[in-house]
């Protein structure tokens, strides 16, 4: 952001980071804290103030400039009488300060891109602005949005929240109640894939490309939900799913095929499916069966599922086909059989 310096009869004042509009509306409130200033409130020092506020996934500034708001001082403070209260140690706060940070980075910027359609229609359409800009401006309709929007969508973010909370709590309580180890589980990790992604994406409008990744996120989201299954990360042209059970697995694997590579509207699609102990931490899961999973989509033909060893004999044997393929190398594993699996 943009900083100034004032310089007046008493002296030069201190560089001042300015907010627009639309971020002071956002906000509902405009900088008036130093970096020194929000330590000194929030009773840290100024290392300890930058580091939270990194791990938020914001840039810092130099002490001496005026780019805090109250409300920063107050998180940072409500953060501190938690780890004063023991519940959580330094280590601990920052790593879920920095989760936090990145969730909220990603919603927020897919927030905004989806709205931005919503602010083009209403500008169009010669929406007032109520908020004091001019009327029919994009920055006027986007401050109305922000207005109407703002307090019903805090309350679904936290509803949502509380939701996955005790989704993932339950996850947690069922582990422990088999004497399970917290944090490495058995699950079947899927992997779905966009066939020829780069290749595609040379051939289409920015606007296009854009439009085929959400169309393609959200489809293989409401396969992953329905089947009981979590979605850990899209990664524009991939999604990386997992299932406690083998068979939703192979549902939702099934599922992203006939939503994604049998709707002519949509590119080709392929998908890899891996079982075996994997490591839960910050919302991810690492192991030797996400490395496989991912492995097997430059395996798998067009419209496809391909399994490893593992995931074929977790399926009932009266419901499905399976095929070896022919022994190949497979990066970090080796010479490997894949398994080509389909329902009789």
């Amino acid at each position: 952001m943009p900083t100034n310096r004032r310089a007046t009869d008493e002296g030069e004042q201190p560089a001042r980071v300015t907010h627009t509009d639309l971020e002071s509306a956002i906000l509902r409130d405009t900088p008036s804290l130093s970096g020194a200033e929000l330590a000194r409130t929030a009773e840290i020092s100024t290392e300890q103030a930058k580091r939270l506020w990194r791990a938020l996934g914001f840039p810092e500034h130099a002490d001496d400039v005026v780019a805090y708001l109250p409300s920063d001082a107050r998180a940072i403070s409500t953060l501190l009488g938690v780890m004063a209260q023991g519940v959580l140690d330094d280590d601990m706060a920052v790593n879920m300060t920095r989760a936090l940070g990145q969730t909220m980075a990603r919603l927020a910027e897919w927030e905004v891109t989806a709205l931005v359609q919503r602010v083009e229609q209403l500008h169009e359409a010669g929406a007032a602005d109520e908020a004091g800009g001019v009327p029919g401006s994009r920055v006027g309709s986007a401050l109305q949005l922000v207005e109407d929007l703002s307090e019903p969508f805090e309350e679904l973010l936290i509803y949502a929240w509380r939701r996955h909370l005790a989704a993932a709590a339950a996850r947690i309580e069922a582990l422990a109640a088999d004497d399970e180890d917290l944090h490495t589980v058995e699950l079947t990790v899927g992997f779905a894939d966009i066939v020829g992604f780069t290749a595609l994406s040379n051939t289409l409008t920015e606007e296009r490309i854009g439009d085929l990744v959400e169309l393609f996120e959200m489809r293989c989201a409401d396969v992953v939900a329905a089947q009981r299954g979590r979605v850990i990360k899209s990664i524009g042209d991939s999604v990386l799913f997992v299932n406690d059970d083998p068979l939703r697995a192979y549902d939702t694997a099934e599922g992203i095929i006939n939503v994604i590579g049998r709707d002519p509207r949509m590119p080709d699609v392929r998908v890899g499916l891996a079982s075996g102990s994997v490591v839960l931490r910050l919302g991810d899961v690492f192991g030797p069966p996400v490395n496989m999973a991912a492995r097997l989509t430059n395996v798998a033909r067009r419209n496809r599922i391909i399994t490893d060893e593992a995931t074929s004999r977790l399926l009932p044997a009266d419901q499905f086909e399976t095929r070896r393929m022919a022994a190949r190398p497979v990066r970090g594993f080796g010479i490997v059989e894949p398994v080509a699996v389909r329902r009789h």
